[in-house]
């Protein structure tokens, strides 16, 4: 990942740069899953240090970074337990690094000795027993790949201030790189067939200089239902912001925001700025109110194991899911800002609403603009029932009062955040006009 162009992410995917035209029917299962659950591991877990980035910058150097080779055991990891935990969590699908920049591969590449089989302790496949245990659980699995590779020799860049060659002078080098870039792309798909696949590293060249035409050409050759991310030069799916929530409702139909348990994305035992469960149930609320996904990253040490803060973020947001399970998955984005000051979703008959409130949220919860009658309002996971009245609304007039919904009972709040169910008579109708006679 980089943290350092999150920015420039954030603006290139959210806007839906995009030259090939979404499969929606494809990309219903994504769209219904609200959650994922991204995994960082590698050799940058043995010492804790960024993942390739750390020598790109040169906070470390070249050498020091890849004897982590020598560290890499894997001789805790259960990936049966992974996958359990990631089910509690409530989570539809999970992305794990099968390459990072580094271009150590965490299976046995064909194309190259410099993965986790042939050049570390661990000496095996850690991919596939991972993707077989998703798949026993139900769960989408997800390949996150790095087109760039900083060690190939015939990769044009190495150093964030330093590179090998030019492709304009040296065509056939590049060509030779892109044929290994391709082929290990292939073998992804070929060994472990993702139903989603996770680009990284485009920004560094040309959907033409890429092939990136042919790349998504082979995926859907080898599988016709995988999905795509943005990070392929315009012949992705969806968005993929990163770190950064929109503040505004992204326009593509279907995006993902990207982001850490703490403040990087692999095992970094200095870095103990974990989000708290309620601030990783509230930003949730927030991407999902606005029709988007959350892939929320853990990073394993070296060994398999998961950091306990990582774990605890997980199940506690799982007994969150569980308890509102109908209120996030395959809901769609919920009321438009100004009708309802809060996270909001919506059924896909467009017949219910749900309404996110936070545990210490005070007097009356308000909904503008709202022409439908209601039938029911109660609390999830409580089934409290709460009354309403209508303020505001006038005989002759045909803009709707204000919906204002009695205060919720203590022993009835989540202790995190507490929603609201809103079933309407009919489908949802919304007023946008100015008010008075307009």
């Amino acid at each position: 990942m980089r943290t350092w162009i999150a920015a420039f992410t954030l603006l290139f995917s959210v806007t839906g740069y995009t030259q090939v035209t979404p499969d929606s029917a494809k990309l219903e299962w994504f769209r219904d899953a609200k959650l994922g659950i991204f995994i960082h591991w590698g050799i940058y877990s043995v010492n804790g240090v960024d993942e390739s980035w750390s020598f790109h910058n040169k906070l470390i150097g070249y050498p020091e970074y890849m004897a982590q080779l020598k560290g890499f055991t894997a001789n805790k990891y259960n990936p049966e337990a992974w996958a359990a935990l990631i089910k509690e969590s409530g989570a539809q699908y999970s992305v794990i690094t099968t390459k990072h920049h580094d271009g150590v591969a965490l299976y046995d590449s064909k194309l190259s000795t410099l993965d986790v089989v042939n050049s570390t302790p661990a000496k095996r496949d850690v991919l596939t027993p991972f993707y077989q245990a998703l798949r026993k659980q139900g769960i989408k699995a997800g390949a996150y790949f790095s087109l760039i590779d900083w060690s190939r020799n015939d990769y044009p860049g190495f150093l964030k201030d330093s590179s090998r060659y030019k492709i304009k002078e040296q065509p056939a080098r590049w060509q030779q790189f892109l044929q290994f870039c391709h082929g290990q792309i292939n073998e992804v798909m070929t060994n472990f067939n993702p139903d989603l696949i996770w680009f990284d590293g485009d920004w560094e060249h040309s959907a033409e200089e890429w092939n990136a035409a042919k790349i998504r050409q082979d995926i859907l050759n080898k599988n016709p239902k995988a999905i795509v991310n943005a990070r392929l030069q315009g012949y992705g799916d969806y968005a993929t912001p990163e770190q950064h929530i929109p503040v505004s409702r992204p326009s593509g139909d279907v995006w993902e925001l990207c982001m850490t348990s703490n403040k990087n994305w692999g095992y970094h035992p200095d870095d103990s700025a974990y989000k708290t469960p309620y601030e990783l149930i509230a930003i949730f609320a927030d991407v999902i109110s606005n029709g988007g996904n959350l892939l929320f990253d853990i990073g394993p040490k070296e060994d398999g194991w998961i950091p306990d803060e990582q774990v605890h973020l997980l199940k506690e947001l799982g007994k969150w899911n569980k308890k509102h399970a109908a209120a996030i998955f395959g809901t769609r984005a919920g009321l438009p800002y100004g009708h309802f000051y809060g996270p909001s979703t919506m059924s896909k008959d467009s017949t219910t609403l749900y309404l996110f409130m936070p545990y210490n949220a005070a007097g009356k919860a308000v909904i503008k603009g709202l022409n439908n009658e209601i039938a029911s309002i109660k609390v999830v996971g409580a089934n409290t029932a709460l009354p309403h009245k209508v303020v505001g609304k006038i005989s002759w007039s045909h803009v709707p009062g204000i919906v204002y919904i009695d205060d919720i009972p203590a022993a009835a709040k989540d202790e995190y955040m507490t929603v609201l169910e809103v079933k309407l008579k009919s489908k949802l109708s919304l007023y946008r006009g100015k008010g008075g006679f307009q």
